[in-house]
């Protein structure tokens, strides 16, 4: 028992050493450059896969192994970890920063569900959509981070609201309405809204979800510790926070910049591709803008109707009288954005360079026309997005957002510098460096792989997939990364896996296009367990779910999702890159590799 106490304790370390101990075999009795690689290659994915070491700490585990087994020089290897791609983030987190930081971002997502109105149905499509729309600029993480609480201050709002309103009945024994409810309402709402205010813990980015669910009790709110009057109520509470978790990572799926998997994506097909050219911005938010769209509405239906019914002759009943319900909902987001006062001088600065970036980004290669690219026509290639990221993100620490001043010795009060959008300081507390790492990893892996020859190789023994049906071949490459994203991190799964899928596109000769699109987007549903992603995380720790609510509720949104993407790969995604020939950018399959 002692022993086994020993082991549990010291587990990590076990699953390293023998790891590394188990697969040594391989390069030892072979010595191919090939196996070399691969061992690397399984090494890391069972690193990744089990969290054994961290996940940056695991990626630099190439620039180690690869000099060690003469796959690659370690200068070669060192510069695969500082791409393009890191100067794209850098502008975008510099974004991002300006935005959380004069609080932007609140006052768009409380704007946006007030124009949808008060009606539950409604409201919940209100949080959705302005939690999507943020999504697309910032992680997904602090979107649902942010919201969240905005979120649980409107449940809350609507269970004390609709007691009151009991209590004040019960005192009727004649069953006869309070007409002066109407008047005393909002204030009895105010004051129990400040109070709840004060007395809420913030979960903030909590993300163990296992000692909060070990906490929590059936049919009891652990914020506010109040139990549910009905089983609505509950019922309400999980429909607002799987509505927040779901729709923070749909709307990260339309743009680049939108989640990190994209951007992966985005420089392994630009790195392994270079003469393509095809992906950027512009083209990316066209093609994954319908179906986040698509697939954010049936979601939305599929979880009003799982936890509260979806009664379409009540959405859509026009001149009906707001029940206090509605009224509760209106009155504390009226309040949260009062609370933000008029538009300052700095959200009104950061929301322009916010929409520059956005048009620069279009504008920049649009495909359909000739983008301002075309006047550095001279050095084709040579501006990208990251480009454009930088010189906004430039803007950031320059543009002044107040005055500093000092008074002088004779009480004048005088300007001696000024204070721009953003610091470096701020810049890094919000920079996700880990994600630079890992993502570096996983370049240098897929160079590993190239180098070696161990693409080449995984290619030719995927070949006879190409006797099966290409849609079956998509469907089976989208389930398995949506199962392996269930148990490993969002990143960590591209990575490992785009180096596999893009030989296996060539090697079955379909443009690879047709496999890597639905693969990176399925990679973001990790939807059915809180330890999926951080914003299940996040809104798992406010104690309303259980892990069953997440499964049935997530299960229906994957669906949902891969049947999407399969559409979109075989409608309008089609004639936007021409998928139906192999490519001339591609490598060109003999036929002596094809079976």
């Amino acid at each position: 028992m002692k022993l086994f106490s020993y082991i549990l304790v010291y587990r990590r370390l076990l699953l390293v050493v023998f790891t590394l101990l188990i697969l040594l075999p391989l390069p030892i009795i072979l010595r191919t450059k090939e196996v070399e690689c691969a061992y690397v290659l399984f090494v890391v994915a069972i690193f990744w896969l089990t969290e054994a070491l961290p996940l940056s700490i695991t990626a630099l585990l190439p620039a180690l192994m690869f000099p060690m087994f003469g796959i690659m020089p370690s200068k070669t290897v060192a510069s695969a970890y500082f791409k393009d791609f890191h100067l794209l983030l850098i502008g975008v987190i510099c974004l991002a920063t300006s935005i959380e930081k004069w609080n932007l971002h609140k006052r768009i997502a409380l704007k946006m569900v007030m124009m949808v109105g008060v009606n539950p149905a409604w409201l919940t499509l209100g949080f959705m959509s302005s939690t999507a729309f943020l999504s697309m600029w910032l992680s997904n993480t602090s979107t649902a981070a942010m919201v969240m609480p905005i979120a649980e201050a409107v449940s809350q709002q609507i269970i004390s609201a609709e007691a009151e309103v009991e209590a004040t009945q019960m005192t009727y024994v004649n069953g006869s309405t309070n007409y002066a409810l109407e008047i005393d309402e909002s204030v009895n709402e105010q004051e129990t809204n400040e109070k709840k205010e004060k007395t809420k813990p913030d979960p903030g980015y909590d993300n163990d979800a296992g000692n909060i669910s070990s906490k929590m009790e059936p049919e009891k709110n652990s914020g506010t510790e109040t139990k549910y009057r009905t089983k609505k109520d509950h019922m309400m509470c999980k429909l607002m926070c799987l509505c927040i978790a779901y729709s923070s990572t749909i709307g990260g799926l339309t743009t680049i910049t939108g989640t990190s998997t994209n951007l992966i994506f985005s420089e392994h097909f630009n790195v392994r591709y270079p003469d393509c050219q095809c992906i950027n911005f512009g083209s990316w938010f066209i093609f994954t803008f319908p179906a986040a769209v698509i697939i954010l509405l049936l979601s939305w239906i599929w979880l009003q109707w799982l936890f509260l019914g979806f009664n379409f002759k009540e959405m859509f009943k026009c001149g009906k009288t707001k029940t206090v319900r509605q009224k509760a909902c209106a009155d504390v987001i009226k309040q949260e954005y009062q609370k933000l006062g008029p538009i300052r001088y700095q959200e009104i600065v950061t929301l322009v360079l916010f929409i520059l970036m956005a048009l620069l980004w279009f504008s920049r290669d649009p495909g359909f026309v000739s983008g301002w690219s075309v006047l550095f026509s001279e050095y084709l290639g040579y501006v990208t997005d990251s480009t454009v990221a930088l010189l906004v993100g430039l803007l950031f620490f320059l543009i002044p957002a107040k005055r500093l001043t000092k008074t002088t010795p004779t009480g004048e009060i005088v300007a001696f510098d000024y204070s721009p959008l953003i610091t470096w300081k701020e810049f890094q507390s919000f920079m996700p460096w880990d994600i630079a790492i890992l993502v570096g990893g996983g370049f240098a892996l897929a160079d590993g792989c190239e180098v070696s020859g161990l693409s080449a190789w995984i290619g030719n023994k995927l070949s006879p997939l190409g006797s099966l049906p290409l849609w079956l071949v998509i469907l089976l490459s989208s389930l398995m990364v949506t199962s392996l994203t269930e148990v490993a991190s969002n990143p960590a799964t591209i990575t490992l896996l785009l180096p596999i899928l893009s030989p296996l596109a060539e090697a079955i000769h379909v443009n690879p296009l047709y496999i890597l699109i639905p693969s990176t987007l399925c990679t973001s549903f990790a939807f059915l367990l809180p330890v999926a992603n951080p914003p299940n995380a996040i809104v798992f720790s406010y104690g309303h779910l259980t892990v069953i609510d997440m499964v049935k509720a997530g299960l229906g949104v994957n669906i949902v999702g891969v049947a999407v993407v399969m559409l979109g790969m075989f409608t309008w995604i089609v004639p936007m890159f021409d998928l139906q020939t192999y490519p001339s950018w591609a490598p060109a399959i003999s036929n002596e590799t094809m079976p």
